[in-house]
């Protein structure tokens, strides 16, 4: 299965979109679950689902963006939880030297505690927001809901972050 790419003239296949988007795919998930085995189960999940509706998805603009709202709607619907609660560790290219690793890991464990309490859809919100960069309107369109949604989302979450954070880490 191929899609010709605008203007270009060149066809991209399911596979090529695959390999191109896969690992921004895989980080966009892990964001949103908080685990790598959870993230690769969600970007699998909806590469199979994408892969059968291929011949719609190929005409589209965009069909990158269509997976990335694929992963997040994936992730929204999801109806068992995230039992296991793994946390990312860090990849090598993450450490600096003389960095303190072991602070550098407890504040992130500490950040995945404080996101896993929000309801996925501000979770969603911000990480498309902060993550992802993308704007009110297109974070709208991604989760299909009007602007102004996504900014009380964002702003609730953000009140919720802020109230949570341990009383250290505000000085």
């Amino acid at each position: 299965m191929t899609v010709t790419t605008g203007g270009t003239g060149r066809t991209l296949s399911f596979d090529d979109l695959v390999v191109s988007s896969e690992r921004r795919l895989l980080r966009l998930g892990l964001m949103l679950t908080g685990g790598i085995q959870s993230a690769e189960d969600l970007v699998q999940t909806v590469l199979a689902r994408a892969h059968r509706k291929w011949d719609r998805i190929r005409s589209l603009d965009n069909p990158e963006a269509y997976l990335r709202t694929m992963v997040v709607n994936e992730f929204l619907s999801w109806r068992r939880l995230l039992k296991n609660r793994e946390l990312p560790v860090a990849e090598p290219a993450d450490v600096a030297s003389g960095e303190d690793v072991a602070a550098r890991q407890a504040q992130r464990d500490a950040t995945w505690r404080l996101l896993e309490e929000l309801p996925r859809r501000q979770r969603a919100v911000l990480v498309l927001r902060y993550y992802e960069d993308l704007p009110d309107d297109e974070i709208a369109a991604v989760l299909g809901c009007a602007p102004a949604t996504v900014r009380s989302n964002a702003a609730r979450g953000l009140a919720t972050l802020r109230d949570r954070l341990p009383a250290a880490e505000e000085h």
